[in-house]
């Protein structure tokens, strides 16, 4: 498909089944929301549907921050926002550092020119909270960071002991939920984490444009008390919450069309409820992962901290990485994801989230594996999640 396959209709574009780390498939009704007639980003209308939107993602993070909305930006402006507006040049910050995402937390402290100190663990396993504990003792940390499903490994961090020691030492818990949102418990307030950043297009099930944050009211009166400049005005959480706040100060013209597809789609995320919505994605990876193991297909991330919605998984021996992918989405239009990192080459990511995260989209996709990898015995995968699902 070339540029000029475009030039007469949208409808030329593929409907494919996204399986990979993200975008997920987008909800119909939160594509017809994107449709809704464009309002100015001070209409009555639309502050309603922000304080609406606030209030939905409070719920889905756990948390009463009122300083919790989306930037008018991908997750990864989210990562940026938080870290810039609390770090002040020579701020010790600890990172935790277990994969790709680890490391652009890191590579964004320096550019803050915050002290950086790396507390590494292993690609494909959690960060050992012994080893924060130990940093925490030997520096005065004003903020610990770290990822709560690590996208390029698949593993899901515990975070209960790290935020406890980050309190004892007086110190801000950051948290990346770019994966985990939707799919997994948050829990800012029970689980004491003061400030965490999202994304639009994975587990929540809307399109990519947006990015949820949330910040305590300490972190709030960390910022606001802060001597230096924030160095990013678009990103600046002062200048941002006077416009989601009470005072409608304008800031920047908001995505509209993207503000509806968030609220929609938050809001069929209440419909189905929190605890449902973590049961089928942890279902639909058991799942997946009894079929993949039944074709010789192993996990990568630790055993006991496997996120649900994003199995990383070793490419077997002999098996062309690009070019089962190709087919996959060439032949069977269904997109997995390649390795990042240290994994590149040797591993796949697949991704089941939010409307991607489905019965359906697993027995597709194990069939479509069946065919295409080299001596596998026909129907094993399938049977094998079927009997996940028939023990249900």
């Amino acid at each position: 498909m070339n540029t000029s396959d475009f030039k007469n209709s949208s409808q030329q574009i593929p409907n494919r089944l996204l399986l990979g780390p993200g975008p997920s498939n987008t909800p119909p009704r939160v594509l017809t929301a994107m449709n809704q007639p464009m309002l100015g980003y001070l209409d009555p209308v639309f502050l309603e549907l922000m304080d609406e939107t606030m209030e939905l993602l409070r719920g889905v993070f756990g948390t009463e921050n009122q300083l919790t909305f989306p930037v008018s930006a991908t997750g990864s402006a989210g990562m940026e926002a938080t870290l810039c507006n609390l770090i002040e040049p020579g701020d010790e910050i600890i990172v935790c550092v277990n994969g790709f995402f680890g490391a652009r937390i890191a590579d964004i402290v320096k550019r803050c020119r915050g002290k950086l100190h790396v507390v590494e663990g292993d690609w494909g396993n959690i960060i050992d909270p012994e080893d924060v504990e130990n940093k925490l003792n030997a520096v005065n940390a004003k903020i610990v960071c770290i990822v709560h499903a690590e996208t390029s490994t698949g593993v899901l961090q515990p975070l209960d002991d790290i935020s406890a020691m980050a309190k004892r030492n007086d110190a801000l818990l950051l948290v990346d939920c770019v994966t985990s949102l939707g799919g997994v418990p948050v829990n800012l307030d029970a689980s004491g984490i003061d400030v965490a950043y999202s994304c639009t297009q994975k587990c929540l099930g809307g399109p990519p444009g947006l990015s949820p944050v949330s910040f305590s009211d300490r972190a709030v009166e960390i910022i606001h008390k802060r001597k230096t400049e924030i160095q990013s005005f678009y990103l600046d959480m002062r200048l941002l919450s006077n416009y989601w706040g009470k005072e409608r100060v304008y800031h920047h013209t908001a995505p509209i069309s993207m503000n509806y597809a968030i609220n929609e789609a938050l809001k069929l995320v209440e419909e189905e409820g929190l605890t449902q919505r973590y049961h089928r994605h942890q279902l639909h990876s058991q799942a997946l992962a009894a079929g993949l193991e039944s074709i010789g297909i192993e996990r990568i991330a630790q055993e006991g901290h496997r996120a649900p919605m994003l199995t990383s998984v070793s490419i077997p021996d002999g098996v062309d990485d690009a070019g089962i992918r190709r087919r996959l989405l060439e032949e069977y239009n269904i997109e997995i994801g390649g390795g990042l990192g240290v994994f590149k080459g040797k591993a796949w990511r697949i991704g089941l989230m939010g409307e991607s995260c489905r019965k359906e989209s697993v027995i597709r996709l194990l069939s479509a594996l069946e065919d295409l990898l080299p001596d596998v015995t026909q129907l094993a995968a399938v049977e094998a999640a079927e009997k996940v699902y028939a023990a249900e």
